[in-house]
């Protein structure tokens, strides 16, 4: 048989979703990967049904439901203060996943140079490398996660055509300033850069920390992509309903890319998560509030067990250093992966191995997330505490 394509080769699968299924065959709480454990809010579940009986249940617009990109167009045209027009600038996606795919296969050729922020979502690596483009990372310096401007200048000025952006950022929790964001936008203008943001933890910033849009930037709707689903927002992430938001020039390319990947995202969800977008600011402040407390819950329990980890500025995940562990005699010479595997069987609690997300040979860190009611948090401390009897 003739070899299989280069693409296929050049990556592993997730190792995200790989603890998930590793996670499936023991009796472990699963703080891998990013989904919360509640359902959708009520309104939206009870919308739902009646759309289960009434429809639609055959395809909407390939690019999305209308009714579905005139409320995000409302929505998000508020956050970012400038009209949204929702037939020529929003192309509705199956998941943030499938945007961020769409948006690299639009800008980018064979070839062309693309700048990542490191840490970085997994996912970024394998988008780069389907759509044939060469990574270029530039490093974002803990605890605090900042960059340093040369550094940054130093990708752009090798020719990059797009910087992709994760704000606030998976996996450290890191929400970019408005200050920062600004000498972003600058070196795009004065480049000639596209930038893709992932934003789908756009409501999940804890004070004093805010969220602020890039494409709201002076002169930065024209060149940016925005990507963003539903998913962590309203607790729906296998609905699987995302979208990207742009320029109508890039937004109409785009839409033909997405076509061809994917047809359409899900009519009757469409449908159902209207109410959603609908939903008042006060649902927003709640949310807000909500992941605060559960921070501050595994934060806070996390220390008291004597566990070093970060306090994230925004997302709801958490990462957590585990030199100590990997110095013991029993784990000389292991991996964060064989780790992780270890920690799954053992200690009963499913996390992410930190190398999966960063470019530098960072084999310390591990990532958790506290999307789980406070019963499961709970549950995961009083396991996490025999991590400690290791070194008593």
């Amino acid at each position: 048989m003739k070899p299989l394509s280069d693409r296929a080769s050049a990556f592993t699968d997730s190792v995200i979703r790989r603890m998930t299924r590793i996670s499936n065959q023991y009796d472990s709480i699963n703080l891998s990967q990013g989904f919360p454990d509640g359902n959708p809010p009520k309104e939206i579940t009870d919308r739902l049904k009646e759309v289960a009986r009434e429809g639609p249940h055959q395809y909407s617009l390939t690019f999305g439901a209308k009714n579905f990109r005139d409320a995000l167009a409302a929505k998000q045209g508020k956050a970012i203060g400038r009209p949204i027009d929702p037939e020529k600038e929003i192309c509705v996606t199956c998941g943030s996943t499938e945007a961020m795919m769409a948006a690299m296969m639009t800008v980018c050729n064979p070839g062309d140079r693309v700048a990542v922020f490191s840490p970085f979502y997994e996912n970024y690596g394998a988008d780069a490398i389907l759509s044939g483009a060469q990574p270029v990372y530039i490093p974002l310096i803990p605890p605090d996660f900042h960059f340093e401007k040369e550094a940054v200048e130093a990708a752009f000025a090798q020719g990059i055509k797009a910087l992709i952006l994760c704000n606030p950022s998976n996996p450290c929790g890191k929400v970019f300033s408005r200050e920062e964001l600004s000498y972003l936008a600058d070196l795009a203008k004065r480049y000639d850069v596209y930038v893709i943001t992932d934003e789908v933890y756009e409501h999940i910033v804890f004070a004093p920390y805010e969220h602020v849009y890039l494409s709201s930037l002076p002169g930065m709707f024209e060149r940016t992509i925005t990507c963003n689903s539903l998913s962590k927002t309203y607790s729906m992430t296998g609905w699987r309903l995302g979208y990207l938001i742009g320029p109508a020039p890039v937004v109409e390319a785009a839409k033909k890319v997405h076509d061809f990947l994917t047809v359409g995202a899900a009519a009757p969800l469409q449908e159902a998560a209207v109410t959603g977008l609908r939903f008042g600011p006060e649902y927003y402040r709640w949310l807000q509030q909500e992941y605060t407390e559960r921070r501050d819950f595994l934060c806070d329990g996390l220390e008291r067990i004597g566990l070093t980890c970060n306090r994230p500025q925004g997302t709801y995940f958490v990462l957590i250093d585990i030199r100590e562990f990997l110095a013991l005699p029993q784990f000389a010479g292991w991996t964060d992966l064989a780790f992780c595997e270890w920690m799954i069987a053992h200690v009963g609690v499913a996390a992410v191995p930190g190398s999966s997300f960063f470019k530098e040979p960072v084999n310390h860190l591990i990532r958790i997330h506290f999307a789980k009611e406070k019963a499961v948090l709970t549950e995961a401390l009083c396991r996490l505490e025999k991590l400690k009897e290791l070194t008593a």
